[in-house]
């Protein structure tokens, strides 16, 4: 296990601040006037989740090496950046930076395309030298039908997304009949049905993990996903209460709904700071007509709202109504909750070592074309209960 704050991988260490050098930036507008190691703890107070101290400190567990820094972007703007890495192969590994980095509000995308750059070429001097490529994932987005303007050379878009690029985001800074008047006017009634039937949702207690595990493996098997093993949900969990009470924690809930005696459903969500996201859906294929799945949403928003937080993250759609996409209906029943529909640029990987990098894009690039195909000859576009999941290079 790694404490929470720990520092973890053969990187490069010292507290001496590298720049990006002189010739950086694409166009020469914005750079990175200085980057220093830091402890994990100076992330506590990212805006997502995935550039948080929590999360380092968790994928920690699971193999993955990381390392905070703070990046000086000029004007006193001193930021933190989270960056986990992982061994791809014998003195090969990539370095990966979720949902990052975060960037002052008012850069523009020139500026934005600079940072990125300018970033990659400062942590170069940082990362262990078999470090093959570093991939990001951008946390800025659009709305609606506007997607964002592609990033450009020397940033390639990656083969495969890791974290999902469009979502659904619910905002929660209203009322719950609010809320409710914005979805479509079937999930108001599932949801109201689903309360009729007699199904109850409750928050459970992390002892009763291997009851959704079990869904978990069922709804897997259908819609041919990847998961992991039982240990690491029940690491989250217990990650979660060893970091109760520290700045930046995140709450994570398991909500499970019955009938009669039978989980029909269960989700595992979290909450952190204003933010709420539905990470993991699992659901049986029994009694599909009681709507347990629209219950268990609108359980976990309303304990997201009571909680405080913002927004409600349903976590992944495919970029547009296309009838034609294996997971269409994935997109229908997100987004028949309302709220808004965002969409990232994707993962884009910076390279260091070309031969190693042009060697791993083509076997990522095979292995999602079998995944695509495996989902179309099986013709699953749609799930029982709403539940299919977008399946990106690395698992949550």
């Amino acid at each position: 296990m790694v404490p929470a704050g720990t520092l973890t991988g053969n990187w490069a260490e010292g507290p001496v601040a590298v720049s990006a050098g002189p010739g950086a930036g694409t166009a020469g507008v914005r750079r990175v006037r200085g980057i220093v190691p830091a402890d994990l703890a100076v992330c506590n107070g990212s805006a997502s989740f995935l550039q948080s101290g929590f999360w380092g400190s968790f994928k920690a567990r699971f193999g993955w090496n990381a390392r905070a820094f703070l990046v000086d972007w000029g004007e006193g703007r001193t930021m933190p950046l989270l960056a986990v890495r992982r061994r791809l192969g014998p003195g090969v590994s990539f370095a990966y930076i979720p949902w990052g980095p975060e960037l002052p509000p008012d850069f523009s995308a020139a500026e934005r395309q600079a940072a990125l750059e300018d970033l990659a070429r400062a942590l170069r001097r940082l990362f262990p030298r078999d470090t093959a490529f570093v991939r990001f994932d951008p946390p800025w987005y659009t709305q609606g039908a506007e997607f964002p303007p592609p990033l450009k050379e020397p940033l390639f878009r990656a083969a495969a997304d890791i974290q999902p690029p469009d979502s659904v985001i619910i905002d929660l800074d209203k009322s719950e009949e609010a809320i409710l008047r914005e979805m479509k006017p079937k999930w108001r009634y599932n949801i109201r049905l689903a309360e009729r039937k007699g199904v109850s949702v409750r928050r459970a207690e992390a002892g009763e993990l291997p009851v959704f595990y079990r869904l978990y493996q069922e709804t897997a098997r259908r819609d041919g996903i990847a998961i992991h093993s039982p240990d690491y949900y029940a690491a989250l969990f217990a990650h979660s209460r060893e970091w109760e009470g520290r700045k930046g924690n995140a709450c994570i809930g398991l909500y499970t709904a019955e009938y009669e005696g039978e989980t029909l459903a269960a989700i595992i969500t979290l909450f952190r700071g204003g933010e709420a996201v539905y990470l993991y859906g699992a659901s049986s294929d029994r009694r599909r007509n009681l709507m347990a799945p629209y219950a268990l949403q609108w359980r976990a928003m309303r304990d997201a709202r009571a909680a405080g937080c913002l927004s409600y993250d349903l976590y992944g759609i495919p970029p547009d109504e296309d009838p034609s996409h294996p997971m269409a209906g994935l997109y229908l029943f997100k987004t028949g909750f309302g709220g808004r529909i965002i969409h990232r640029p994707g993962s884009w990987d910076y390279t260091y070592r070309p031969l190693v990098m042009k060697l791993f894009r083509t076997a990522e690039g095979l292995r999602k074309l079998r995944k695509t195909l495996r989902k179309l000859r099986k013709g699953r576009t749609s799930s029982p209960a709403g539940f299919k999941k977008t399946t990106p290079a690395v698992i949550l």
